[in-house]
């Protein structure tokens, strides 16, 4: 009879345990994650960021996650979405603007599934898009690059005309300095870098002694030549002094790795609910990145003075 009672409190102390084991694993937790990745994550930018948050994921919430790169149609996409679905996944990142039209074909098949994607317009209750302003970090970038030139020659090499760091950094150089002059070009794509070096010949042959390479997978190339031709550059997207604390004046830094756990801590809580959402300076999720030693030192103060201004108020110098 001892025995009967101890093995019958046995199974009603493991009945309970097993209750709160799996009651833990409600729809809004974390299952396992994975991450499409319309290019390859060995960019030294953007890519690389966004692996680095999926590490980070692992790391912080224990639990598996995938990766598939070079995913970049709707074909390839669903087929994706439906291997991570049969591998336990319920939180799917989209490494680019480009899956929010393709995971809005797929969220109702999928209503378990969180989609998270970056910049676009499609959203749902379980499709949220991330949004870095930009305009913002483009503008102090503009005032450091408004600065430091010294023929007053001033180059962009942007990946988009839409892109608005773009927008701000012409307005920033301006705003620092209404004598020099900005030259724009677009590259009209992320990864053509024999178009991106042949923009920069252009520049530097008529005089760009700053430049500005706003696209993911040319910036280090273009922050190299500049390098080569004794030149200054803004690094794109990750801090990039690391390619030469005397080229890279500073970086306009998108932390999407920060973006990424926040936006997976928030889905662990059940407060990811769907919709758009942006972030700036005051999320610490967008910074200027290490300033070069030729900067002088009074003026990246007054940058930061600058910024911090902007993350109380929201208004820019030149809105103030």
């Amino acid at each position: 009879m001892h025995s009967l009672k101890n093995n019958i409190i046995f199974l009603i102390i493991f009945s309970i345990s097993l209750t709160l084991l799996t009651g833990c694993n409600s729809d809004g937790e974390i299952d396992k994650v994975g991450m499409l990745v319309e290019h390859s994550i060995n960019d030294q930018t953007w890519g690389s960021q966004g692996y680095q948050g999926l590490l980070q994921i692992k790391d912080d919430h224990d639990v598996d996650v995938f990766l598939k790169e070079g995913i970049d149609s709707q074909s390839e996409v669903t087929e994706a979405v439906d291997e991570f679905v049969h591998q336990g996944v319920n939180l799917i990142f989209g490494h680019s603007s480009i899956y929010g039209k393709y995971f809005d074909n797929l969220k109702d098949t999928y209503p378990e599934v969180q989609f998270v994607y970056f910049n676009g317009a499609y959203e749902g209750n379980n499709l949220t898009s991330l949004h870095f302003d930009s305009n913002a970090m483009g503008f102090f970038a503009g005032m450091v690059a408004g600065e430091m030139t010294n023929n007053n020659q001033v180059g962009v090499i942007g990946a988009f005309e839409w892109q608005p760091e773009i927008e701000g950094f012409f307005e920033g150089v301006n705003y620092q300095n209404s004598d020099a002059e900005v030259m724009v070009n677009f590259v009209n794509d992320w990864d053509n870098v024999d178009r991106a070096e042949e923009i920069f010949n252009n520049m530097n042959e008529a005089g760009a002694d700053v430049f500005y390479p706003a696209g993911d997978s040319f910036s280090s190339s273009i922050i190299t030549r500049a390098k080569e031709s004794s030149k200054y550059a803004i690094g794109f997207v990750t801090d990039q002094a690391y390619l030469g604390e005397s080229t890279v004046l500073t970086s306009t830094v998108q932390h999407v790795d920060k973006l990424y756990v926040r936006a997976a801590d928030q889905f662990n809580e059940g407060e990811l609910t769907g919709g758009i959402f942006t972030y700036d300076f005051q999320d610490d999720v967008v910074s200027l990145g290490t300033f070069s030693p030729q900067v002088p030192k009074s003026f990246q103060k007054e940058i930061k003075k600058e910024i911090e201004k902007y993350k109380k108020t929201g208004l820019l110098p030149n809105e103030r």
